[in-house]
């Protein structure tokens, strides 16, 4: 008998079906049976009647290995008990086989991987009900779509690769016809190039089919995406205003219930009794428009503030001096209140044109990926200075320019050197430590680790009356020195040290050292120090910076003090993110100023005219009642320059501050090579100069401390690394080793502090030209 003839295979949507003729044993040979191919899977039956009902066998194609034997045999295997044997009536036909299963088996390789990256990264969860569910089986369907297009964006890479494959078939047939001489071969070449050009055909049929799937597909899909489009643009419309209009209602109803619980100053009687106005409660319609209230338990940097009667300051003479006779404020201090927000003598309302135009723009930040988790996974509990990290972290600024930066509002400096009273110089002063914060609210970038002896100059003489030199002091803990000059009557002095632990989460940064501000005109020297910076997000999420802490600005002359409480970010408080909370009070502890704002918007004062004892809070604690004038703005921060977030959200000044300039010292930040590497956007040769910095670093110190070892006649067999043991006998050889260029260790005559001071010296070496005696660090 002859063997029945096999069909030929048809598609039907993602199944192919068709008779093939499977090896059973010697005895049965190749028996006919049905085979179909469907997601992934390869079944086969004795007849199509069994498909309802009994499955013969099943190979899974994810696993499985496809090799052809000859023109019409082909063997399928998943490398154990499962291999089929199976052979095609035509070549013609296995070759569309073949390409079905190749196919195929792309697409169930694929489908496997995304399923197991899919169950490691979060596990399915039920859909909830309402419009929360809603979105989750929008997103869901466009998931699967995305999923159903990239599928046959591999159909179609995986045709293509057929089609090169039996392209170079071809055309090695067509060479061997050409070279073959007229003779009895000849009619096999000729058919078997035919046979090579229909199989060609085939495979390009099947790509142009697959193509012809895709387009439909996107077609039909692409005006349903545009209507999720235009529904989610709408709904998140909807939600913006239905917040804004929550946000009134909830800010109505908060000073409602404020004004309702605190009494403002009686206007018949500006003296209140302490013990009545603190227990005593006013009527709602007592409340003024222009109030504003702060709640806070007893703490200098919390309170409650009540608006003074309006008309205070021009009441009869007998009425003042009834009240300053109670609130020790004198009518020369009043009229200072006037003039305090706004001095005409300002040099802001001076219009200086800059000596040279100043540059507004850098290079944009490249978009270059980082696995962060494998470097940082490492470095939990590890000081920030001793991580060796590459400068896809950085910012293209050093440390120690970022310490210049503190000079971005040095108008408020100016201001304060031109007022009379010390408590108003106080909350100038205030405003300065809280503004030096403001830039820092987008940087989450790091800056470069000084190398020991690097400087950097800011030279604002001629535009804005001051300028400033900063020295890294030390290496090992890292240190850095400031001092500023300004001619309007002003000097700050600064020694910073940066403790910083990485904790996983979250990194803190710790500065160490003080900053000391000095006043030519009044003779007054506070000093404050710097509260603790958090990255947070530090492996997941965007990352985001916070400033925590109390500072407490002291006029040592004076005995005023100003303190200072910055408020960590907290999700389940009812306050302004990143407030800033303030009282100026002098050496008696009374109070004369209240300060509140942001670190990173503003800081508004208000002068106090009484302050009073409230009733016990929730935490047993006595609130502190202040009766305040309207407040004025003290500091605004200044809008950051057009396309900032592309240039790592600098600010106007630190744009400027890596700008070529001409005559600065060899050791100036400018002329780091990394550095500037880096702000032109090459990060790789950045990174490779980086490290060659530092190795250098490392052997010139190792070089110094061999030769302070040989001075002190200590034994060979000692160690540089033992110069941090507490006991060691080359503590004090390492940390005497180095001597500062412009910087020299100093006690403070007025605070009592050892800090490293300016010693003279560079501006005229920099008039003359003279940097004979600078190290070579680049």
């Amino acid at each position: 008998m002859s063997e029945p003839k096999a069909l030929t295979p048809t598609p039907a949507g993602d199944t192919y079906k068709g008779w093939l003729f499977k090896w059973t044993n010697y005895i049965k040979g190749y028996q006919r049976r049905w085979f179909v191919l469907s997601n992934g899977l390869l079944s086969y039956y004795r007849t199509q009647a069994e498909m309802g009902h009994t499955c013969r066998g099943t190979i899974n194609l994810a696993t499985a290995n496809i090799a052809v034997e000859d023109s019409c045999n082909f063997v399928i295997s998943n490398g154990g008990a499962q291999t089929y044997h199976l052979k095609a009536s035509s070549e013609v036909e296995r070759q569309r086989w073949i390409t079905a299963l190749e196919l195929a088996k792309a697409k169930a390789v694929r489908n496997q991987a995304e399923s197991d990256d899919s169950g490691d990264e979060c596990p399915t969860s039920p859909p909830t009900s309402g419009q929360g569910g809603g979105a989750r089986n929008s997103n869901s369907e466009v998931q699967s779509t995305l999923r159903t297009l990239g599928s046959k964006v591999e159909d179609l890479s995986t045709c293509n690769d057929l089609i090169a494959k039996h392209g170079s078939a071809l055309q090695r047939s067509l060479s061997e016809l050409e070279g073959v001489r007229l003779g009895g071969d000849t009619d096999g070449k000729i058919r078997q190039v035919t046979e090579r050009a229909t199989l060609f055909r085939i495979t390009s049929n099947a790509m142009i089919n697959a193509c012809r799937d895709f387009l439909s597909l996107a077609q039909a899909h692409s005006k349903r995406w545009q209507k999720a489009l235009h529904s989610e643009r709408d709904q998140r419309i909807r939600l913006e205003e239905t917040l804004e209009q929550l946000a009134k209602q909830h800010n109505h109803l908060e000073r409602a219930f404020r004004g309702a619980t605190v009494l403002p100053l009686s206007q018949s009687n500006p003296a209140l009794d302490s013990k009545s106005s603190g227990s005593a409660k006013g009527d709602a319609s007592d409340e003024d428009d222009e109030n504003e209230f702060f709640d806070a338990m007893e703490d200098p940097a919390g309170f409650i503030t009540v608006p003074a009667d309006p008309k205070y300051h021009r009441r009869s003479g007998s009425n003042v001096s009834g009240l300053s006779t109670e609130t020790g404020i004198d009518d020369q201090s009043l009229c200072d209140e006037q003039s305090l927000g706004s001095n005409p003598e300002s040099p802001q309302s001076l219009e200086v044109e800059p000596v040279r135009k100043r540059r507004t723009k850098i290079p944009d930040k490249p978009n270059y990926s980082l696995n962060l988790w494998s470097i940082m996974k490492n470095c939990i509990g590890k000081e920030l200075s001793k991580i060796p990290m590459p400068v896809n972290f950085n910012e293209p600024i050093s440390m120690l320019q970022r310490l210049s930066e503190d000079l971005e509002y040095y108008e408020l400096l100016d201001k304060a050197a031109k007022c009379q009273s010390s408590l108003e110089q106080l909350c100038y002063v205030a405003a300065f430590t809280v503004s030096s914060y403001s830039t820092t609210v987008h940087r989450t970038g790091k800056p470069f680790n000084p190398l020991l002896g690097e400087t950097y100059e800011l030279d604002r003489l001629r535009e804005s009356g001051y300028r400033s030199l900063c020295e890294q002091v030390s290496h090992h803990p890292p240190a850095a020195a400031h001092h500023a000059i300004s001619e309007r009557g002003w000097t700050l002095r600064q020694e910073i040290s940066l403790a910083s632990k990485f904790r996983g989460k979250y990194l803190s940064i710790m500065p160490l050292g003080s900053i000391q501000c000095m006043f030519e005109k009044s003779n007054n020297h506070y000093s404050w120090k710097k509260v603790t910076t958090t990255v947070h997000n530090i492996i997941v999420g965007k990352l985001w910076i916070d400033q925590s802490g109390e500072i407490d600005v002291v006029n040592h002359r004076t005995g005023d003090r100003c303190h200072l409480k910055f408020a960590p970010y907290s999700y389940f408080s009812r306050d302004v993110a990143r407030k800033v909370t303030g009282v100026v009070t002098d050496k008696e502890g009374k109070a004369h100023y209240v300060l509140s704002g942001t670190w990173d918007e503003k800081m508004e004062f208000s002068r106090v005219m009484q302050s009073n004892k409230g009733e016990n809070g929730t935490e047993g604690k006595q609130k502190t009642v202040y009766q305040t004038l309207k407040a004025k703005e003290l500091w605004k921060k200044n809008p950051l320059p057009e396309g900032a977030e592309t240039m790592y959200y600098f600010s106007s000044l630190a744009l400027t501050l890596n700008e070529p300039e001409e005559g600065v010292a060899p050791t100036d930040s400018r002329r780091r090579p990394d550095q500037q590497l880096m702000e032109a956007g090459r990060w790789d040769e950045a990174n490779a100069e980086k490290q060659r910095l530092e190795e250098k670093q490392r052997s010139v110190r190792r070089e110094r401390e061999r030769e302070a070892q040989r001075a002190a006649n200590l034994p060979e067999e000692a160690v540089i690394e033992d110069s941090f043991i507490t006991d060691s006998p080359l503590k004090s050889v390492h940390q005497d080793n180095y001597e500062s260029m412009w910087f020299e260790r100093a006690e403070d005559a007025v605070t009592g502090e050892s800090m490293h001071v300016y010693k003279g010296g560079y501006w005229e070496a920099k008039d003359h030209g003279s940097w004979d005696m600078c190290p070579d660090i680049y």
